[in-house]
Order: structure tokens, then sequence, then C-alpha cells
């Protein structure tokens, strides 16, 4: 379900989250996802997990394996450049 924000919010969360998107770690992991799929095409419908290295349901692959994502924060995971 989508959040209810006013016009001025959901502006200034689709800045926030397109500027999120571009920093060098998301690049990385999104460039390495791709590369993933396009080799390995068993993966089709899942994600990479970077942490645990291994395709995943989109599912699964969100919040830290259900740990919450602050303990993550910060972390460097494995991406090939």
């Amino acid at each position: 379900m989508a959040q209810k924000l006013s016009a001025t919010a959901r502006r200034d969360k689709a800045a926030r989250d397109l500027a999120f998107a571009k920093t060098p770690a998301r690049r990385a992991k999104k460039a390495d996802a791709q590369r993933r799929h396009r080799k390995d095409p068993s993966g089709d419908g899942k994600d990479w997990d970077h942490k645990d290295g291994k395709w995943e349901s989109a599912h699964k692959n969100r919040g830290n394996d259900g740990e919450g994502t602050k303990k993550e924060s910060g972390k460097r995971y494995k991406t090939n450049n």
C-alpha cells in the first residue's frame, strides 16, 4: 500500500529516494545484480543477496533477513566491479 503523503512530501521523498539510489554503493550493487542476472538465468524472479551471496526471493532479501536494517548500516557487501 502506498504511503499517503502530501504533494510536497511526495516530491521530497522522491528526491531523497533518487539521491540514495544513485550513491556509489547502490549503483555498484545494482550493476552487480544485473551482471549476475545476465550470467545466471536461474535467478529469474529472485534478487541477489549481496550479504549471503545467493539468490533469494525479494521478500526474504528485505530487512536483513528479519533482523532489521540498523545492524547492517554502513556494511560493505561483496560486489564484483
